[in-house]
C-alpha cells in the first residue's frame, strides 16, 4: 500500500466501527498528543471509557479542543467511530471554517475481522453495536455519503494487514 498523504496542518477523521482497530492505528501512525479520543475523554469524565452516558460531555470537551487546535493550525486526529454522516460533519464544519484539510481515514474491515478483533479486546463491544456501526459504514463507503460530503481525501483500508502497514506521507499543507 502506497503511503497516504497527510497535509500538515489537517484533521484526520478516523472512520470504523469499534474494534476495528482505530485507536491501534492511530497510537501507531500519529503522536499522542495529536489524537482526540472520545473514548480518552469519556474515561476522564466519568472514570470509564465504556460509559456511554458522559458521551455528550466529552464530545463537548473533544469540539472545544478541536476548534482551538484548529485556530492553532495543529494537525488533529479524531479517534471516535464516526460512523454516522450526523457526526461527521460538525467536524468537516470546523475544519472548513478555518480552511484546514480534511482527511477520511476508513476502516472498512471484514465483519468477521472486526468481530475477532473485538472479542480479543480488554472491552468487548456488543456484536450489535459493532454490527450497527458496520452497516453504518457500509452506506458512507458504498452509498457515497463520504464522496458527497467533500473530504480532501478519504483513505479506505480493508484489512487488518493493509492497516498494519500503512505508512504516513506528511507535508505541509498549501496556504
Amino acid at each position: 500500500m502506497e503511503p497516504i498523504v497527510i497535509p500538515d496542518p489537517s484533521l484526520v477523521l478516523l472512520v470504523g466501527a469499534a474494534g476495528s482497530g482505530k485507536s491501534t492505528l492511530a497510537a501507531r501512525l500519529f503522536a499522542a498528543d495529536e489524537i482526540l479520543s472520545s473514548d480518552a475523554l469519556r474515561a476522564v469524565v466519568a472514570g470509564d471509557e465504556a460509559d456511554q452516558s458522559v458521551t455528550r460531555v466529552a464530545f463537548g470537551i473533544l469540539h472545544r479542543t478541536l476548534d482551538r487546535r484548529l485556530r492553532e493550525r495543529r494537525l488533529t486526529v479524531i479517534d471516535a467511530t464516526n460512523a454516522l454522516a450526523a457526526h461527521r460533519g460538525p467536524l468537516l464544519r470546523r475544519a472548513r471554517a478555518v480552511d484546514v484539510p480534511v482527511i477520511a481515514l476508513v476502516l472498512d474491515l471484514p465483519a468477521t475481522d472486526v468481530h475477532a478483533q473485538n472479542a480479543g479486546r480488554a472491552r468487548v463491544v456488543d456484536r450489535s453495536v459493532i454490527d450497527r456501526h458496520l452497516a453504518s459504514i457500509r452506506l458512507a463507503v458504498d452509498g457515497g455519503e463520504l464522496d458527497r460530503e467533500g473530504y480532501d481525501s478519504i483513505v479506505v483500508v480493508r484489512s487488518p494487514a493493509d492497516a498494519a502497514v500503512l505508512e504516513l506521507d506528511r507535508r505541509p499543507a498549501l496556504p
